[in-house]
């Protein structure tokens, strides 16, 4: 299965879900490769900093610019999961991933700047979909306040209604620092030791690959 983490806009928090995401089906057992499409290379320096902790599952991990399609294709006859980390905008490498894809997860900040990318990004999906009939693209809200009397998220869900092709998940990931420690330590949050984090994971997990990860 292809999983590509994609967004029109950087900042939102694209390489920590895509990282986590590799880190927790790796945790479950899973044969897993993370690819780096994003010349930033935040997904690959994790992965480095993770071969450091020879206590922690492997996640493989290679760095692909350019056309990338075949690529994905290729690894997925090798690994059960790919997971994708692209560039955070209207990028080749996010397009040819589109291509590959199974699913592609659209992480957003509830703002008006992450909400104002839909518009082109519906359009970016459905040519895509033209090519991939098969893709499933899904909205994440990251980021998020903890204060729970905000309102941005249903603000942001509210304005999402308006696109039904990028369904949003009922999963939220907060604005919490343990993600950011995290990724300095080449770990997912479910490996570190902050609860609601790991509860956050674990619910996303869930709802994406409909239970399915888990050999438990």
């Amino acid at each position: 299965m292809i999983v590509l983490i994609g967004s029109q806009k950087g900042g939102c928090g694209k390489s920590t879900i895509a990282v986590n995401v590799a880190a927790e089906l790796a945790r479950e057992g899973h044969d897993v490769v993370l690819v780096d499409s994003d010349r930033q290379s935040t997904a690959a320096n994790w992965a480095l900093d993770r071969e450091e902790h020879i206590d922690l599952p492997r996640v493989h991990c290679i760095q692909r610019y350019e056309n990338i399609s075949s690529t994905l294709i290729d690894l997925a006859g090798r690994y059960k999961y790919v997971v994708v980390d692209a560039a955070g905008r209207d990028s080749r490498e996010l397009r040819t991933g589109m291509a590959a894809a199974n699913l592609m997860v659209v992480p957003f900040r509830p703002s008006q700047p992450d909400l104002d990318t839909l518009p082109h990004l519906d359009e970016v999906v459905t040519q895509a979909k033209d090519l991939n009939p098969e893709l499933t693209v899904r909205a994440l809200l990251t980021m998020v306040p903890t204060n729970p009397q905000i309102r941005e998220v249903q603000q942001s869900l509210e304005y999402l209604n308006d696109y039904p092709a990028i369904a949003p998940l009922t999963s939220l990931i907060r604005d919490r620092k343990v993600y950011r420690d995290a990724i300095a330590e080449g770990r997912g949050v479910g490996e570190m030791k902050n609860p609601k984090a790991r509860e956050e994971m674990h619910r996303l997990m869930k709802e994406l690959f409909n239970g399915q990860t888990s050999r438990t």
